[in-house]
């Protein structure tokens, strides 16, 4: 929810049309400008873990050389979205998912309590970590990538890749490996500049469009709906419209790539604003930035789709979305 709309009435003829120019021109000349790609490090993106999680993921992440936070943070995504009481219909239980009989295998004691509790983050955090590390042990010597072998005996099994001295051509499992190691860029601080997204200009164009539609809540701009949106719903269209699909609520739109700092942010980026600036599951807002401290956004009801400055209290981060990390996303979480 913004809290004012700053562009004036009497300035929109001429300052519309500078805003317009500033969009196209920023867009362009960072697109010339930054040359650097997307990097992972060990080092968690700010608030891509909730905080009650953290210290646990960087910890445990660096357990074996095959493994690194950012993964771990994935895996853990992908399972539950960090819920530590979720359950799935195949019996799976808590964040890490595991499964009775592989948590009464692998399940370890993480804090030390006495207790090995499946439902206790402080324990199934650590059990996913060793069980990923021990995995990497039993495939060490296989040839091809450690990290992906590991991911793919997590999926299939190690005797699987030990037998096709690699990741199995399953496409279940190939697809689980490519999945991770995608997401796992979400949940990284970059270490260089990121790549401009190359759908940005168009997701801009088709959020200017929409400029003066009144919000709905739950809006995702069907006939039936007026053409109307709410904040992610307007976001998720934009991308569409240039073939990139994000899933429909903001903070799970967060992990769908790299995060540039402010001093960064290109047109086309999402833009992010929660009350927790610990944690991206807690995530309420998101926009799409055109430059000059400006985002295009559907603020709250009983507004419209307008311009909206992005340096608020509630700032969280930004994203810059890529094709590979939106289709890595889970469909629910």
């Amino acid at each position: 929810m913004r809290k004012a709309w700053i562009v004036a009435i009497a300035a929109v003829g001429s300052g519309l049309a500078f805003v317009m120019l500033l969009v196209v021109g920023v867009y362009v000349v960072a697109g010339n400008l930054v040359n650097g790609v997307g990097g992972g490090s060990v080092a968690l993106a700010k608030g891509a873990v909730p905080a009650a999680y953290q210290a646990l993921v960087q910890r445990w992440g660096n357990l074996c050389p095959a493994l690194n936070p950012a993964l771990l943070a994935a895996q853990l995504y992908q399972e539950s979205g960090f819920n530590p009481s979720a359950r799935s219909p195949a019996a799976a239980e808590g964040i890490a998912q595991f499964i009775p009989g592989t948590w009464a295998t692998h399940g370890i004691d993480g804090n030390g309590d006495g207790r090995r509790d499946v439902w206790d983050p402080n324990d199934a955090i650590p059990s996913a970590a060793s069980y990923d590390c021990e995995l990497s042990s039993y495939v060490k010597t296989v040839p091809g990538n450690v990290t992906q072998n590991m991911l793919a005996a997590y999926n299939a099994g190690a005797d699987a890749v030990i037998r096709y001295r690699g990741v199995p051509p399953y496409a279940e499992t190939q697809n689980y490996v490519k999945t991770i190691t995608t997401l796992s860029k979400s949940f990284a601080a970059p270490v260089t500049r990121v790549d401009p997204s190359e759908q940005a200009a168009g997701a801009i164009s088709y959020a200017q469009a929409k400029l003066g539609t009144p919000y709905l809540w739950g809006g995702d701009g069907t006939a039936d709906q007026g053409g109307r949106f709410d904040c992610s719903g307007l976001t998720k269209a934009a991308y569409q419209r240039v073939g990139v699909t994000l899933p429909r609520v903001a903070n799970d739109q967060y992990n769908a790539g790299p995060h540039p700092r402010r001093a960064e942010l290109l047109p086309g980026d999402l833009v992010f604003f929660s009350d927790d600036l610990t944690n991206s599951r807690a995530i309420r807002h998101v926009g799409i930035y055109v430059g000059g401290g400006y985002m295009i956004d559907a603020p709250r009801p009983g507004a419209v789709i307008r311009f909206d400055p992005i340096d608020t209290p509630d700032y969280f981060g930004a994203t810059r979305v890529t094709e590979d990390g939106a289709k890595a996303l889970p469909t629910s979480v």
